[in-house]
């Protein structure tokens, strides 16, 4: 590797970590917002949105840039197109933050927010935490485990959708608060989804295998 691509790639590393940080931290005020019906924190994390799409913006230009410069091979060539598809994922997790920061402010003070929900939302941070840790630290078995524990958000997911449309039909008058909390639910299972998304580009960096849409590829690579 030459000594002007090695420094490109690390200073493509500090933007790809840079913006993780800053939608990691995002996903967790809105978040907080929704729980704790903070809406100073909702704004916030709705204005700051512009933000990460403009550092975003700058990760895949940085990208192309080194593509265009250096004609990369292997693992370089498979880490710039990981870090080209996590840019991708950690820009729509962060608009689905705004998007849930937008909904909490929809949901009246006072108004108790379902305890599985609380505790997909710790699932969920827990995932999107533990993928970017598994990006930074080039671990593909935390990664491979970050895939697997999707699958309790999902069920948590559907548990409390239906319970919110339960709740719905028993009371006609809370049908705004609860639309905005499934909506707000379903936002977090796919935050949790894109947490998955980037475990899997992190195994296809470390091990050049492409498990997205092959389950058993995930089970035998245990």
């Amino acid at each position: 590797m030459s000594k002007h691509l090695e420094r490109d790639l690390e200073n493509l590393q500090k933007q790809i970590v840079s913006l993780a940080g800053m939608v990691e931290d995002s996903i967790y005020k809105a978040i907080l917002a929704l729980l704790e019906h903070d809406r100073s924190l909702a704004q916030e994390v709705i204005e700051g949105d512009n933000r990460i799409d403009v550092l975003e913006n700058n990760v895949v230009e940085e990208c192309l840039k080194i593509l265009a410069l250096h004609q990369p091979v292997a693992r370089d060539l498979r880490r710039i197109a990981t870090v080209f598809m996590i840019a991708a994922d950690l820009e729509r997790m962060a608009d689905l933050a705004a998007d849930i920061s937008e909904r909490s402010i929809d949901v009246p003070i006072g108004h108790s927010v379902p305890e599985k929900l609380r505790r997909m939302t710790d699932l969920a941070t827990g995932l999107v935490h533990q993928s970017l840790d598994s990006f930074v630290k080039s671990d593909s078995s935390l990664a491979r485990k970050v895939i697997r524990m999707d699958d309790d958000v999902d069920r948590y997911h559907a548990e409390i959708i239906n319970e919110l449309r339960d709740e719905m039909k028993r009371s006609p008058d809370l049908i705004d608060p609860c639309l905005s909390l499934f909506t707000a639910t379903r936002h977090i299972e796919r935050i949790a989804d894109h947490a998955t998304n980037i475990a899997e580009d992190v195994i296809y960096l470390v091990e050049g295998e492409i498990v997205r849409h092959r389950p058993e590829a995930i089970v035998t690579g245990i």
